[in-house]
């Protein structure tokens, strides 16, 4: 199975139409189907199905795209990391975050940084915890911003200044919309839209162990689309200040929770990890900015109360 090969079958996936892929790829369409035939060949299955509309991936075909997008991100940071081996004026780097304001101090570190290495270049990828810790342990990530304490047993860590606060954002016709803080007990009997992550983490301590009486009725990752869908009527989402859009346009409005419910940000990278010459600059431009690091104590930090 070659490089160049799975490289093709993504284009393919990503297009739907091997006409297209042929296209960006600079090969001919013939050339590109007997590559994708012998691939087929070789798995001994078929990876792709014919539509109206194009061509899908089979079952065995989202498991092979699964995969050789985490092959040909391996190979690039690898490619990334030999180019900058005898040099730190520029580079590379793959951070992974979760959704944040508080992402801004990590903006402002980069800016700063960039002053002294103009050629280094950021790549930033969403998630939430358990797929950012994921995809770092596989050495796809340099670091990862999470929102949750870091396993200090397995990564070192920074804490970021400030917390993030939990709230309900809503349609300002909404009763609840005229209070200024927002109970367990005014959760009880609306509509709820909130992260997974949220729902199985945050709200059950906030709550006591109550949260699984409220009614949620579905989950959302992607702030902006949870937004849309709570101005459209379908429902409350629960989530960070200044992430929904809560402008006087907007027609949406952001109360705290009560009692508070804050959360820190860290940012994180393995313990046994050999950094790149820039990554490692980083990693120092880090500590000088927000360290020291915690001291090992092999305990994880605690939570905002």
């Amino acid at each position: 199975m070659e490089i160049r090969v799975l490289r093709y079958f993504v284009e393919i996936a990503k297009e739907g139409n091997m006409t297209r892929a042929a296209k960006n790829l600079h090969v001919s369409q013939s050339a590109l189907s007997k590559q994708m035939k012998e691939l087929e060949d070789e798995l001994e299955r078929p990876l792709f199905t014919r539509t109206k509309s194009g061509l899908s991936l089979t079952e065995a075909g989202a498991l092979l795209h699964k995969r050789a997008e985490d092959i040909l991100n391996m190979v690039d940071k690898t490619t990334d990391e030999f180019a900058s081996l005898d040099t730190v004026r520029g580079g590379n780097i793959r951070i992974g975050c979760a959704e944040s304001y508080l992402i801004k101090y990590l903006a402002r570190t980069i800016k700063e940084f960039r002053k002294t290495y103009p050629l280094f270049h950021f790549h930033v990828s969403n998630g939430d915890t358990e797929q950012l810790e994921e995809r770092l342990d596989k050495g796809l990530l340099d670091f990862a911003v999470i929102v949750e304490p870091p396993d200090s047993t397995k990564y070192k860590y920074l804490a970021f200044p400030g917390t993030d606060r939990w709230g309900l954002v809503m349609r300002k016709d909404h009763p609840l919309a005229k209070k200024e803080h927002i109970t367990l007990a005014d959760l009880s009997n609306i509509d709820l839209i909130c992260s997974t992550q949220g729902i199985k983490g945050d709200l059950p301590a906030w709550s006591n162990d109550k949260s699984h009486k409220l009614r949620f009725i579905g989950t959302g990752d992607q702030i902006f689309n949870s937004a849309v869908s709570v101005r459209e009527g379908l429902g409350c989402l629960l989530t960070f200040e200044y992430l929904a859009n809560t402008s006087e346009e907007s027609g949406l409005v952001f109360r705290p929770l009560e009692p508070p419910l804050e959360v820190k940000m860290y940012i994180i990278w393995k313990k046994v990890q050999t950094f790149t010459p820039i990554a490692d600059q980083f990693r120092k431009k880090l500590i000088e900015t927000y360290g020291p690091e915690p001291e090992d104590t092999g305990e994880e930090p605690t939570k905002e109360p």
